[in-house]
């Protein structure tokens, strides 16, 4: 990078001299940064059993704890990646760490529920201005082709990667001191990132604009809405006004959000963004995808505790299988991609993931570790090793400068917003079938809530099949 960046502005791509040394850094820093993200996500996963039992939530109640933090967090991704092309990715950045290590503290000291839910609400909103802040950081650091490759290679290897050691560190942290250990872990490496960014990151361009404050709130109710409807229905059935009132105040609201961005002079969603069929296709893909994977997360976490009655490490090390395959081959995605196009890589990982939830999904109280967990999880991780970087490229490439925060933003809300809206109805699903804590309940609730996970990565292979292979196959694929 150059030299400059302390007086505000930064070229998108660095001097060729000092382009090595520099970039890595940056990659560093913010893959780091986003790791913490990624993992306080999935440490919860491992201490629900001990937060349940301490807390007193029920079933329901339990997935509030991920929905608080995923629903604000995909809610205001876009607020906040509009909020760093106005005031500097850098400087947003910096912010953001020092609100979600504050946050985290609120998480960890929680003595009652709403405590516990509120704290988590007011992580996402540091974790909805980083993300968007880091992704566009690294897309302005790194020109398209193989070096923009490798560095999305590494963010998305962290995003894999976070989400399994997540698990290992929560259920480690769990068993040796309490379930609210992993969350102080985030104050120290949060502290270290700001200085590093402070120190190595460079400032963006500020541009003139304004928040679509509209838009924000309309985008953030309305998912709410319908999470709220969908996880209520699972106590009340479909029918209840409690149900029916917020889905459809939720459908209006989106519907509502839809219009404010078609009208607003700058809206947090350019609605051009959708004008590109691979684009459009890569947001739709990652709901489905990430909305499958975080029920995998959920229910699996609970399943190898409840059934095997094994202990939070224990069932965080349990994910291993899934962790390293996942690194092994999302850290060679940018020489696949030297050799075979994206769409295919895309495709084949999507594939993967949804055979490996299908032999999962047929769970019981008497499976075996090896052969009924471990050995899908090998083709999970294979998978979203595969997978992320390619469906993250698909995302963000050929949008305008201009729109550099929205569009990284929009990746990271489909995201989140997925992954909540899709545990709310894995959840229903599973509520359909038990709702009591015995071993056998436990065990019929997760194989219903991964046949789910299932059908969303059915759809997901439908999706890069339709709108991103045809897409690409039909112009000359770029050099790497």
């Amino acid at each position: 990078m150059t030299a400059t960046a302390h007086r505000g502005r930064v070229s998108s791509v660095p001097q060729a001299g000092r382009a090595p040394v520099r970039t890595t850094v940056i990659l560093t820093i913010i893959c780091v940064s986003y790791f913490m993200v990624v993992l306080d996500n999935s440490i919860v996963f491992t201490g629900l059993p001990q937060i349940r039992s301490a807390m007193g939530f029920s079933e329901t109640g339990l997935s509030w704890i991920t929905n608080a933090y995923v629903l604000v967090f995909g809610g205001l991704l876009l607020l906040g990646a509009r909020a760093g092309d106005m005031f500097g990715h850098r400087r947003m950045f910096v912010l953001s760490l020092v609100v979600f290590s504050v946050t985290s503290l609120l998480v960890g000291a929680a003595q009652a529920q709403w405590w516990l839910i509120a704290a988590r609400a007011l992580q996402g909103v540091g974790a909805a201005v980083l993300a968007p802040s880091a992704l566009s950081l690294l897309t302005r650091s790194f020109a398209e082709g193989r070096a923009r490759d490798r560095a999305m290679a590494a963010y998305s290897a962290v995003a894999g990667l976070g989400a399994a050691l997540g698990l290992v560190i929560g259920g480690l942290a769990a068993d040796l001191v309490s379930w609210r250990a992993g969350f102080f872990l985030n104050v120290p490496v949060g502290a270290v990132m700001m200085v590093m960014a402070l120190r190595f990151l460079p400032e963006t361009e500020r541009r003139g604009g304004r928040f679509d404050v509209a838009g924000a709130v309309l985008a953030t109710t309305g998912s709410t809405g319908l999470v709220l409807g969908i996880v209520t229905a699972a106590d009340l059935g479909w029918s209840a006004p409690a149900t029916v009132l917020p889905l459809g105040a939720g459908a209006v609201m989106l519907g509502l959000f839809v219009t404010v961005e078609r009208r607003a002079a700058q809206p947090i969603v350019p609605l051009r963004l959708f004008s590109s069929r691979e684009r459009s296709g890569a947001y739709l893909t990652r709901m489905l995808y990430m909305g499958a994977m975080m029920g995998f997360f959920f229910f699996t976490a609970q399943y190898v505790q409840s059934v095997y009655h094994w202990t939070p490490l224990q069932a965080g090390l349990a994910f291993l299988p899934m962790t390293l395959v996942n690194f092994a081959l999302a850290v060679q995605v940018p020489r696949l991609l030297e050799r075979a196009a994206r769409p295919l890589v895309l495709l084949s990982g999507v594939v993967l993931t949804a055979a490996g939830m299908a032999w999962l999904s047929r769970l019981g109280p008497h499976t075996p570790y090896l052969t009924g967990v471990a050995s899908p999880m090998v083709l999970i991780g294979a998978g979203q090793g595969l997978t992320l970087a390619p469906l993250t490229s698909s995302g963000v490439d050929g949008v305008a400068p201009a729109d550099a925060g929205a569009g990284s933003g929009l990746v990271n809300t489909v995201h989140q917003i997925g992954s909540a809206l899709a545990l709310s109805v894995l959840t229903a699903v599973a509520a359909t079938v038990s709702t009591g804590h015995s071993a056998s309940d436990i065990a019929a609730r997760s194989g219903a809530a991964l046949t789910g996970s299932a059908v969303l990565l059915a759809l997901a292979v439908a999706t890069v099949s339709i709108l991103i292979v045809p897409t690409r196959s039909s112009r000359k694929e770029r050099p790497l």
